[in-house]
């Protein structure tokens, strides 16, 4: 183990910061982790952009933007939702109307909903918020690093990442990337805690207006990652090990040619499920290529079917939330995990194990389907 200013340790924070704006595909000066699972970053980025009484506006499609939603409400946000249909997305133009309609500081969005399968357009979003001066805050931790996220070339102000999806980096970091209007508004209310006042600042309202929280205090945690080593908190030095080696291997193997892997054995699985004749849950133009929700069979034990799989094959697949839970199955094709071997292992594991709970399916199907499409792509994608 290595101290967290030795020299070595702080050199592998350097690296480590690099391989994030790689992977963000940003310029951004601030890309690092926040010690803590996935929702400690988003709570980090939202604790320290959201003022008491900022107006912030969260458009849901799934599970996830309900937190999106409650996380805003905590910080002492005007929250403003409009919600779709699980299973699709916005039309962009749905939610620029919103935006132009309710007049938010802040507008906090899910990029891939994995309660619903489905990933959110986000370009013409991040276009309309730049214009309007508005903050854009992203959730993309089921979809960086398994699919594209252009922070910059969207306009995207803040996008928390996570690592034990795509990334198959073990749970307990939250990579994040700001830009250089988040660290204004940051400063801003770190100098308002120091008792300096902007020109044009009042004290009427909230007194709290300054950052509430220490652990997830960025301008503290800016000091920290910045060339000032300023200590702040024993950082996870084990957990940045496993980060920047998992994200080395996502740059090695290079983000198009990762994108097109997971696109591959999605393309594979969705082949065989359908030769099988399950149906497909959500709508095809806006699925992720990393989640297949499946509809569970009417009259089938979902639980069930999913504890045979894990007890007999050792393949774990999910269940979903709210109103999906109990009527469809979703099946990741993440990271290491997306590859052809567990692909058709998995295929086959439901093969045998649906006719058993009853299920009709044609048998002996799905696997040759999906190797169908093997065949018709070799050579677009390793088998990694």
């Amino acid at each position: 183990m290595l101290g967290q200013f030795d020299p070595e340790f702080t050199a592998l924070m350097n690296e480590t910061m690099q391989m994030l704006r790689d992977l963000f595909r940003t310029s951004n000066r601030w890309a690092y982790p926040i010690d803590g699972t996935s929702r400690s970053g988003l709570e980090a980025v939202l604790t320290g952009l959201i003022e008491p009484g900022d107006r912030v506006l969260v458009p849901i499609f799934g599970r996830f933007g309900y937190l999106l939603a409650e996380l805003s409400e905590r910080c002492g946000a005007d929250v403003v939702t409009i919600e779709t249909t699980w299973g699709s997305v916005f039309d962009p133009a749905e939610v620029i109307e919103a935006i132009d309609r309710e007049k938010p500081s802040i507008v906090a969005i899910v990029h891939g909903e994995t309660s619903t399968g489905r990933a959110q357009p986000l370009d013409a979003i991040g276009r309309a918020c730049r214009n309007r001066d508005i903050l854009l805050v992203v959730d993309a931790v089921a979809t960086i690093g398994g699919m594209p996220v252009e922070t910059d070339a969207w306009m995207l102000d803040a996008v928390i990442g996570g690592t034990q999806k795509c990334l198959s980096v073990p749970s307990g970091m939250a990579p994040i990337t700001y830009n250089d209007r988040v660290e204004r508004k940051l400063i801003r209310r770190k100098r308002i805690e120091r008792g300096i006042r902007p020109e044009g600042y009042s004290d009427d309202g909230d007194p709290a207006a300054f950052i509430r929280s220490n652990y997830f205090d960025l301008t503290q945690l800016q000091d920290y990652w910045s060339p000032r080593r300023l200590n702040h908190h024993t950082e996870a030095t084990a957990m940045l090990y496993g980060l920047r080696e998992g994200l080395r291997l996502v740059l090695e193997e290079g983000l198009e040619a990762r994108f097109t892997r997971h696109r591959l054995h999605e393309r594979a699985l969705v082949a065989g499920l359908e030769a099988m004749g399950l149906s497909r849950y959500g709508d095809d133009s806006c699925k992720m290529t990393v989640v297949t929700c499946v509809r569970i069979p009417a009259g089938i034990d979902g639980e069930a079917v999913r504890s045979q799989l894990l007890a007999d094959f050792g393949i774990e697949i999910a269940s979903s939330f709210g109103p999906l839970k109990g009527q469809i199955w979703r099946i990741g094709t993440m990271g290491y995990s997306c590859r052809k071997s567990n692909v058709l292992l998995g295929l086959a594991a439901l093969e045998a194990v649906l006719p058993l709970h009853g299920a009709a399916i044609n048998p002996g199907t799905a696997v040759k389907a999906a190797l169908d499409r093997y065949a018709e792509a070799e050579g677009a994608a390793p088998d990694a």
